[in-house]
């Protein structure tokens, strides 16, 4: 089961994408009514937008802690 990756840090971007979970907001508003296979796939694609993101005051929380 996919867990939302919601940090509760929600603030967007220009370009309607959380600074905190790194999903798109069709994306969030999508969540509930997606099957497990297009959860997975929000997980993944939010995770490689925040790590493509340049570390700033915004996504210190969404890091993983164990790194």
């Amino acid at each position: 089961m996919a867990l939302s990756p919601c940090v509760r840090n929600c603030c967007l971007d220009q370009h309607d994408c959380c600074l905190g979970c790194g999903r798109l907001l069709a994306e969030i508003t999508e969540w509930h009514q997606a099957n497990e296979q297009r959860k997975t796939e929000i997980v993944e694609q939010a995770a490689a937008r925040r790590a493509e993101r340049p570390v700033n005051q915004f996504n210190y929380l969404a890091a993983d802690p164990s790194e």
